[in-house]
């Protein structure tokens, strides 16, 4: 979709499609709504009094107005009430008007930037939720050939901005651009979970690595068996060994030159498709395990968007990605392997392999020096009993401002996690008599354990987002269709941009 941003009166616009919106329970429509009311001989107050329209979050109202604008059509959306506004209204308004207006078969849609009049919401802010709001929710993973393509809503063609105000436009084309950038990188994560297991292998994602180097301007690294065998990574290569196809242990890094920028390393899990191996999964939504690699996704959708947004940040993203099958050369129950950092693991379940290959990754990035790392993962299903599905992350550390910082990125993302403890208990769980640590404690309890084993991975500043249950969603919601959600992109990105604000405050 093509985004434009334009100074005039929306009335004016040429647009076949104009969006305007209106706070829950406002009998006199203000700004631009009230521009487009006069101009349409009191349109938008009579349906009001007629009580069609009532500005309730969500709500989609249509007019035509029969030639007397451009436009071939005006939809007015709710806020909801004004009191509850914030960036989150902004973008669930924007979605709910995008998506009637493609019902409609819109091509060009002109609308004004919610929240960023009355509402008080900065400009850049508000055209960053209204842009995200609208591209985030038109999403749709088409498969190629398939008939459904063919009988899919035609997608809008472009997106102009409104503001009446030209001192608004610079701030305005600020929040666009970065929506524009971080709906793309949500947009790869959501493509690279929805597409089937046998075309998301290790290899694909490698290839997708590659590209993005190519693209933007990053460098990318990926190591094979025989690399991994030399770096002797023996729990990844333990859970890669059953595996049909070639593992890829994938190193991503923006700015890997600039050695005068502080290193955040982001780790995400690539178990591209998780039977369960020797300890095998029920088949009942074994097909959701496709999305096993949602953590991996997320860390490459994240450095396309930062990329885009040339964040002045060092930042590199490792994915070890593999299968996890059962087969005559798998990995068993009661083997004990060996990581990258020495420390010896008894199998109790060939079905914790999520965490096997993320501990390598961490003693990876120890290397780095990094003066922070987070790894996200569809780990357990502990944490979606714990918090529910699609509702939350579950959020575990050993530094409690990295910790601070990932709870204000996720309430201005409304991508929500929340925080658990890092008990002894676990950690007494999952010693072992014949090696260093167990890679299970067990099912009560599977939460936390496992963020105690990744804990004996690292000695830096380390956080764990088990975001298991929050990849995939059965339905659509708000902005987000159903199939892949794309999760923690967005966070990412907003943390990633208050550590650079914070480093250049510092320095």
């Amino acid at each position: 979709m093509e985004l434009h941003l334009s100074q005039g009166a929306i009335q004016n616009s040429e647009a076949d499609t104009l969006i305007v919106n209106l706070f829950q329970d406002v009998t006199e429509p203000t700004g631009a709504t009230q521009a487009v009311d006069q101009a349409l001989g009191g349109a938008i107050r009579e349906v009001i009094e007629q009580g069609d329209l009532t500005g309730k979050l969500g709500e989609v109202t249509i007019l035509y107005p029969r030639g007397i604008i451009p436009a071939a059509r005006v939809l007015v959306v709710g806020l909801g009430p004004q009191e509850d506004f914030d960036a989150e209204r902004i973008r669930l308004a924007a979605a709910a008007a995008s998506r009637r207006a493609r019902q409609l078969k819109s091509q060009r849609i002109a609308t004004i930037v919610h929240g960023a009049g009355r509402a008080g919401i900065p400009a850049a802010a508000a055209a960053q939720a209204t842009v995200e709001g609208t591209l985030l929710s038109l999403y749709r993973y088409q498969a190629p050939g398939h008939r459904a393509a063919a009988e899919a809503p035609q997608q809008l063609q472009s997106l102009t901005l409104v503001e009446f105000e030209g001192r608004k436009l610079p701030e305005l084309e600020r929040g666009m651009r970065a929506a524009e950038a971080i709906a793309g990188g949500v947009t790869l994560a959501r493509r690279l979970v929805d597409l089937p297991p046998n075309v998301a292998t290790p290899s694909h994602l490698a290839g997708v690595a590659r590209e993005l180097a190519r693209a933007h301007g990053l460098k990318a690294f990926v190591g094979d068996r025989e690399w991994a065998a030399g770096q002797r990574l023996g729990a990844f290569l333990a859970v890669a060994q059953g595996a049909g196809e070639p593992p890829a242990f994938i190193v991503l890094e923006h700015n890997a030159e600039r050695d005068d920028l502080d290193t955040v390393v982001l780790v995400g899990k690539g178990i591209t498709f998780d039977t369960g191996g020797i300890s095998l999964k029920p088949s009942k939504k074994m097909g959701d395990m496709k999305g096993d690699m949602g953590g991996a996704a997320a860390v490459l959708g994240t450095m396309k968007a930062i990329a885009a947004l040339e964040l002045p940040l060092k930042v590199v993203a490792i994915a070890p990605c593999s299968e996890n099958m059962p087969d005559a050369r798998s990995y068993r129950p009661s083997d004990v392997i060996t990581a990258g950092n020495g420390k010896t693991i008894e199998i109790i379940s060939t079905d914790a392999e999520g965490r096997l290959v993320l501990a390598d990754a961490l003693v990876h990035a120890g290397r780095y020096a990094p003066r922070a790392v987070i790894d996200l993962a569809t780990l357990t299903g502990s944490c979606v009993v714990a918090l529910g599905e699609g509702v939350a992350a579950g959020l575990f550390g050993n530094d409690p401002a990295l910790r601070d910082l990932i709870l204000a990125a996720s309430d201005a993302t409304h991508e929500r996690v929340w925080p658990l403890p890092l008990w002894e208990d676990y950690r007494e769980a999952i010693r072992s008599q014949v090696a260093d640590l167990k890679n299970s404690g067990g099912r009560t309890g599977g939460v936390g354990t496992s963020a105690a084993f990744l804990e004996a991975f690292t000695d830096y500043p380390w956080a764990h987002l088990d975001i298991a249950g929050m990849e995939l969603r059965d339905q659509d919601k708000g902005y987000t269709p159903a199939g892949a959600t794309g999760f923690g992109v967005r966070l990412l990105v907003e943390l990633l941009q208050r550590m650079s604000d914070g480093a250049a405050d510092s320095g």
